[in-house]
């Protein structure tokens, strides 16, 4: 172990340790309150670009394996943990978390009191920050983080989205496929995509630059714009595409895919204090009144008084601060959601909103015959 310094753009700074990986990494520190699931955590392309920051004392208890991954590779710049567990215990264990992130080369940090900055975070707002066992001169490393490129502004899923379209394969339980989507990566996790094929649709997945040509070439009876990082704003040449597709076939988003629906569909987009990261977020079904525990990740957020009240209603609300979770058009079959209904991790209250998808597909076929 070396020591190690996380050095935050206001000047704040903890001193810790890092583990075998040395050297110094960048990007903008968040927080997430989930207890377990880190594994999926590293693994979801929507964290590139971040240093996350695990609020439970705690992490590593039960290992990682080959099974709860959301992506090809870990996507976090940096990793900040309390305390490591040094000994794991779960029978789907295949390796140390420790391990995990060596392997993967992935610089983390412990031994720093990450109530305190947890704390800082919530009332300062998410910011640039540094985690280096080279370097602890505060003077250069501040100098070091001004030319680290903010979080707003930036485009991130030109880093993680796939380089060329696939299909997803289908599980040896997944019923025959009845739909076929065309789904946009700009990050997609895993597990919408074992979702959609267990619900019956055959996946295509998309880079994010496809055209509305490429997409509709296939024939798709729907249209997925998934989750991924960074701004919203800046994704434009997605943006532009997805107002291609209203009224021709119906479109599903989530987190940030629902971010570009409401921007496509004129509305305005901003950044949350310091965002919503982690398992265990209420959020109100406002068409029937139900309330779910959601998994979340996500640092902006659409503005429902940008929305057309005549075209665009608001279905789902978080009730923490009571910023807008789902929205549908009132004409096209349009809808999206700003929380995980697929999870991993975190709990499955909100699943039941992909079959809303398949609803919305059913229902246009049998109008178009």
């Amino acid at each position: 172990m070396s020591k190690a310094i996380l050095y935050l753009e206001d000047g704040t700074h903890f001193l810790g340790q890092s583990l075998s990986v040395t050297g110094e990494t960048a990007g903008e520190v968040i927080f997430n309150t989930s207890m377990t699931g880190y594994q999926e955590i590293l693994t979801d392309p929507s964290y590139a670009g971040q240093i996350v920051v695990m609020t439970y004392p705690l992490i590593g208890n039960y290992g990682v394996n080959d099974e709860d991954v959301e992506s090809s590779k870990v996507h976090v710049k940096g990793f900040v943990v309390k305390e490591f567990c040094r000994l794991h215990s779960n029978f789907r264990a295949t390796e140390s978390l420790i391990d995990y992130l060596n392997r993967n080369n992935i610089l983390a940090i412990e031994g720093i009191d990450t109530r305190a900055l947890t704390r800082h975070l919530r009332e300062k707002g998410a910011m640039k920050a540094i985690i280096s066992t080279q370097d602890f001169d505060t003077k250069v490393l501040a100098e070091k983080i001004k030319k680290i490129p903010s979080m707003e502004g930036s485009d991130w899923v030109k880093e993680v989205t796939t380089k060329k379209k696939y299909v997803w394969p289908q599980a040896k339980d997944d019923p025959k496929p009845s739909y076929r989507v065309a789904a946009i990566d700009c990050g997609i996790k895993f597990n919408i995509l074992r979702i959609l094929t267990h619900l019956g649709c055959e996946v295509h997945v998309f880079p994010a630059t496809s055209s509305f040509d490429e997409m509709m070439a296939i024939k798709p009876d729907g249209l997925f714009i998934s989750n991924g990082p960074g701004d919203p704003a800046a994704i434009t040449y997605v943006v532009e595409t997805i107002k291609k597709f209203f009224g021709v076939i119906p479109v599903f988003g989530i987190c940030l895919g629902h971010q570009m629906l409401g921007l496509a569909l004129g509305g305005q987009t901003y950044k949350l204090k310091f965002g919503h990261h982690g398992a265990n977020h209420p959020v109100q079904d406002l068409l029937d009144k139900r309330i779910g525990i959601t998994s979340q990740n996500h640092g902006f957020c659409v503005d429902i008084k940008s929305l057309k009240a005549d075209d665009v209603e608001m279905i789902d609300m978080n009730l923490n601060d009571k910023t807008l979770e789902g929205i549908r058009h009132k004409k096209y079959p349009i809808l999206s959601f700003q929380h995980h209904p697929e999870a991993s991790p975190g709990p499955h209250d909100a699943q039941y909103l992909f079959n809303y998808f398949i609803e919305m597909m059913e229902k246009h076929r049998c109008l178009a015959v």
